[in-house]
């Protein structure tokens, strides 16, 4: 049996059964100097080890702290018993990865083997919450740090700050940054996926938790401490008594209440708060409200039968709800705050004139204009959430006024305030509150967040046959050649009746999918222009999958006029390109869309803005990591040599709409790192991206944590835009791409998509099918009743793949590639593998894309997911496959260490590499426990027994391990 874990530091031996190195691997091993390959989890720098404890020390502490308080509450809930257990499994645990005492790894191996199931789900969940105090612990850390840094005078890497200071060292003036500003749109999207393993609950008593330790670093008397760590224990009591998983399926509605959650605790504060810092950094310039907020939660129908036209309804009612609520708090505070008197300054006629209008007749407040206006405005904003959500205001001063027609409306009055207080010198009253909630008001306005609508193509194909087989225009649309769709499409574009016969009795799901279009016609209408903008086509695959929508829209509404007139879409028809084959042909489907005769005109009448969405996700799936990305570097290419002249000639913006997962194989990774190592010309202050799953409440959970990585979104946007940091790549650079992208496809085919047995390796080496029952996502994991991995939705493919620890989509393929590259001409390896390490030092996206790597292999971890092959019956098979799973993972890290000069992984990270040496101890009995509860519950299932303890033990341990690795999803 292999054993449970070999040491962090271990180096990794080539494994039995594996062929001896090629010359090619052994060129590539010449080429690097040192001992052999890193350990999994990479090793802290050994240099200036002092200062790096001193540094950490405040972590270790609160790491300590919280961990002693998990302790005592296990002690005391589950008996002193129980606590030994979990303390002498997390002794054996970091003894074993980082003393590489092999003792203590057989001992914990035997201990974890014998536990009961009462015992397992114990241990699961102590490890589990571990992990989710120990991420508190180092956010605060990581806030902590760059306090310490801003304090020094020390600005770091993706900040505003460091940002401005580049800007300024290259002279570019603040009129630029103004400009580019002005016509700038940033917009990071939240998405539902099920790989976002949280309840509300939990989450909601970890941001307790959090605010907690941050209050600690401010604390000085020992009655303070006791009192913060009485309450810290209070929580922590809570999370062990709150049930970690849920029972039933989570609904479109439970994900629209998660998403809102980030709202109250970070977007609505802290993007003001943003725009004060780039406003302070830009004096006498007003700052446009170029950072939105969007959403998919209530309007993404791809794959999602629970999505529907109420769903829709529901997340902008609720979206609305959380922004008046928010706007009704801060006008309350406000007319506490403005208790200026008229008999003391002069007000404007206008702040006057609002007062009069407000139906507060209070003889106390009669010479008190800001107090009464705002008591007005309450009101008013108590009618318009009435009439938009039909809830109550909390409070009321009076009775509910006349509802304001628009958020610009009310934003007018907080103008005459603002206006009113600047000219009797009351400035600083006015940067406090007020000029925040003004700026809340522009960034999200009644609607709070964009909602994207999303289907798939064959959808829509399959809604216009049925509307022109009943109009009688076209009995059987879908069999149409595409020529003849799209001249049939165009003509029915430029008629002015509609195809809808009215009291045809259509299809359920017609039905259903027009409701969507018409839902959408009266959101706009309701909650603002700005509430929906955008229509994502998914399997975008022919220019008749974008004039069906356009289509769709007119049948709703939504496109007024026609194509040879004056026609005007409401919606941003957005060609989602997924698949490798897709990516190849977005240019020449965009080129032939915009050769129609109508359709530039259409958009340039429409705002002049075209959205295009491109997918990591089934990308990676479809051709392996370094593919996915070179074949996404070359489609951005493609696609702004297009769109260039149409800017010219037009004014046309082309917005790439990037569609990163979690994990580095569904593209995610830093998003700073990311936007700048995108091919000139493809920002241009234009971009919208996804944060999806967990990676959501790892980014925006903390408040602080939250602005620092909306900073990193513009602070990245701004230096793509007016530094030029990428420079078109030499010819030598891309053609090397292009070969290594073939290779390394070639090899990630061959195994997933060509050997015999793989499908069949993978639903039992990873718990794919456990986290299919698991009650964390609306969406189910695959697009069909199939076991096939083209079937099988990328999100969590790439998340059952970081559960077992070998994270294949987001290396797999580029060891063999590299290895072919420099086999093809032996005699030159030495010069082609220094081209190679050029690349690194001078190509963004190629040293981008290592640095991802680097980090993904530095959480792998080959003797944890050893243990995972015990699960596949076909012994045979699943040594077959492993070994050339290890194989690939050896010559990767290879391949890494030669280009980069590297062999430690996360060298040029020690940040993360003492995260990861931190946490692995903790997760190590995780994944052993997770193997073997998925033995008994498999064997159970086959026996149709199933042991409802043993199912919930392998979901928390899912829980706990995504919990430690944070992007797995």
């Amino acid at each position: 049996m292999p054993r449970a874990a070999r040491p962090a530091e271990a180096p990794v031996s080539r494994p039995r059964g594996t062929a001896p190195a090629r010359p090619a691997e052994r060129a590539l091993r010449s080429a690097t100097r040192g001992p052999g390959p890193g350990s999994r989890a990479a090793r802290p720098a050994p240099a200036r080890e002092d200062d790096a404890a001193e540094k950490n020390r405040p972590l270790v502490e609160d790491i300590r702290l919280l961990g002693r308080l998990l302790g005592d509450v296990i002690r005391e809930q589950e008996g002193q018993e129980a606590f030994e257990l979990i303390e002498r499994i997390r002794q054996l645990a970091v003894a074993y990865r980082l003393k590489r005492d092999q003792q203590a790894g057989r001992a914990l191996d035997r201990l974890l083997k014998n536990l009961s199931g009462d015992q397992t789900v114990s241990v699961i969940r102590a490890f589990s919450y571990f992990s989710h105090l120990a991420n508190i612990a180092e956010d605060r850390h990581h806030v902590r740090r760059r306090e310490h840094h801003e304090r020094q005078g020390h600005v770091q890497e993706g900040s505003l700050a460091m940002t401005f200071e580049r800007l300024a060292e290259r002279d570019v003036r603040a009129e630029d940054v103004a400009r580019t500003l002005g016509h700038a749109y940033i917009s990071p999207v939240l998405t539902a996926h099920p790989t976002e393993v949280q309840r509300k609950s939990i989450l909601d008593a970890e941001r307790q938790i959090a605010e907690l330790i941050h209050q600690r670093d401010e604390l000085h008397t020992e009655r303070e401490l006791e009192d913060n760590e009485a309450q810290l224990r209070a929580r922590i009591t809570q999370l062990w008594q709150t049930r970690m998983l849920r029972y039933s399926k989570l609904t479109v509605a439970n994900e629209i209440e998660n998403a809102l959650s980030y709202y109250h605790a970070t977007f609505l504060r802290e993007i003001p708060k943003m725009y004060r810092e780039i406003e302070r950094m830009l004096p006498g310039y007003e700052v446009p409200p170029f950072f939105r907020m969007g959403n998919w939660i209530g309007g993404d129908r791809d794959g999602n039968p629970n999505v529907t036209a109420e769903t829709l309804q529901l997340a902008l009612r609720e979206q609305c709800e959380v922004a008046l609520r928010h706007y009704l708090t801060e006008v309350h505070a406000l007319g506490a705050e403005l208790s200026i008197s008229a008999m003391l300054v002069e007000v404007t006629p206008e702040l006057r004139a609002l007062a009069e209008r407000s139906p507060d007749t209070s003889e106390h407040r009669l010479d008190e204009p800001y107090r009464r206006a705002l008591i007005g405005m309450y009101a008013r904003l108590a009618a318009t959430l009435e009439r938009l959500t039909g809830k109550e205001a909390l409070r009321h001063a009076v009775a509910p006024s006349d509802p304001y027609a628009s958020a610009e409306e009310f934003l007018a009055d907080l103008r005459v305030i603002e206006h009113s207080l600047l000219s009797h010198h009351a400035k600083a009253l006015a940067q406090a509150r007020l000029r925040p909630l003004m700026r809340a008001v522009q960034v999200f306005g009644f609607h709070l967040a964009t909602v994207d609508l999303r289907q798939s193509s064959d959808k829509h194909e399959a809604v216009v046959a049925e509307l022109l087989a009943m109009a009688r225009v076209e009995p059987d649309y879908a069999s149409l050649a595409e020529a003849d769709k799209v001249h049939l499409l165009l003509r029915l574009l430029n008629e002015v009746r509609p195809l809808t016969v009215r009291g045809a009795a259509y299809s359920e799901w017609t039905r259903s999918e027009m409701a969507i279009f018409e839902t959408a016609h009266r959101m706009r209408q309701t909650y603002g222009e700005r509430a929906i903008k955008h229509y994502i086509i998914s399997h975008t695959e022919t220019v008749s999958d974008l004039l069906e929508v356009l289509l769709l829209q007119k049948e709703a509404g939504l496109l007024r006029g026609t194509l040879d007139g004056e026609a005007v879409a409401d919606l941003i028809v957005v060609p989602l390109f997924e698949t490798i084959g897709d990516l190849r042909n977005a240019a020449p489907i965009m080129r032939e869309f915009y050769a129609l005769p109508g359709v530039l005109p259409l958009i340039c009448r429409s705002g002049g803005e075209q959205d295009i969405m491109l997918g990591y996700s089934d990308s990676n799936k479809d051709g392996g990591y370094f593919t996915s990305n070179w074949e996404l570097y070359c489609a951005e290419i493609a696609l702004v040599e297009l769109f260039g002249p149409l800017r010219e000639s037009h004014g046309l913006t082309l917005r790439l709409f990037h569609g990163r997962g979690g994990t580095v194989g569904r593209g995610g990774g830093p998003s700073y790192q990311a936007i700048l190592a995108q091919p000139p010309g493809t920002v241009n202050g234009q971009i919208r991206l996804t944060e999806q799953g967990e990676v959501i409440a790892s980014k925006y959970a903390n408040p602080e944590i939250g602005r620092r990585n909306l900073e990193t979104l513009v602070a990245a946007t701004l230096e793509a835009t007016l530094l030029h940091p990428t420079k078109p790549a030499p010819r030598a650079f891309l053609e090397a791409a292009r070969e290594i992208s073939d290779a390394s496809m070639s090899a990630y085919r061959k195994l997933v998509y060509e050997t015999p047995g793989f499908t069949d390796y993978f639903f039992s080496a990873t718990p794919i099918r456990e986290i299919a029952e698991l009650n964390i996502g609306s969406r189910p994991a695959s697009r069909k009743a199939t076991r096939a991995i083209e079937d099988l939705r990328a999100i969590p493919w790439g998340f059952s793949w970081g559960q077992c620890r070998v994270a294949l989509p987001g290396w797999f393929g580029f060891g063999s590639a590299i290895e072919a590259f420099l086999q093809r001409d032996p005699k030159a390896s030495k010069e082609r593998l220094a081209l190679l390490q050029k690349m690194h030092k001078q190509w963004p996206f190629f040293r981008t894309l290592l640095s991802n790597m680097d980090m993904v292999l530095a959480k792998t971890d080959l003797a944890v997911a050893a243990r995972y092959v015990e699960l596949v019956e076909d012994k045979r098979l699943g040594r077959k496959i492993f070994a050339a799973i290890q194989a690939e993972w050896q010559r990767t890290q290879d391949a890494l260490a030669a280009i980069t000069g590297e062999r430690e992984r996360l060298a040029s990270n020690p940040a993360l590499a003492r995260s990861i040496a931190h946490r692995f101890p903790y997760l190590d009995p995780l994944n052993h426990l997770q193997v073997e509860l998925m033995r008994r519950y498999r064997q159970q299932k086959d026996a149709g027994q199933v042991n409802e303890r043993v199912q919930r033990g392998i979901h928390i341990s899912i829980n706990g391990i995504a919990a430690g690795l944070r992007n797995t999803g």
